[in-house]
């Protein structure tokens, strides 16, 4: 997927073909914001302009911006990578859930 960023939001990126335009909507809000444009200049003006205005109005309403998250994730893997988690977790000394914790953790700052 396309994304564009600014001030730390993402904005997911998409074309239509049969209108012939950008769109795309802020990620990670508690809510719904859209954006569009006919050039990649204009999609990326829209963007900065959403979330300038949605920062805005979540000021003005004494709105937390960000989505918040619990912090618990259920994923779904292959049973053969279950079972590997499961053995090199057993290795470690460590339960699944930590050691999946920490690979998750380890790629998060490497991709940062």
């Amino acid at each position: 997927m396309n994304t564009l960023s600014y001030k730390g939001y993402i904005g997911s990126v998409a074309f239509s073909e049969q209108d012939n335009i950008f769109f795309g909507k802020i990620e990670g809000i508690n809510g719904l914001v859209n954006f569009e444009g006919e050039s990649v200049k204009e999609l990326t003006e829209a963007f900065h302009e959403a979330v300038d205005d949605y920062l805005e109005y979540c000021k003005e309403e004494g709105i937390e911006p960000h989505k918040s998250y619990s912090g618990s994730l259920n994923i779904r893997i292959s049973p053969e990578t279950h079972s590997r988690v499961a053995i090199l977790a057993k290795q470690a000394g460590v339960s699944i859930n930590a050691f999946i914790k920490s690979a998750v953790e380890k790629q998060v700052a490497a991709l940062m």
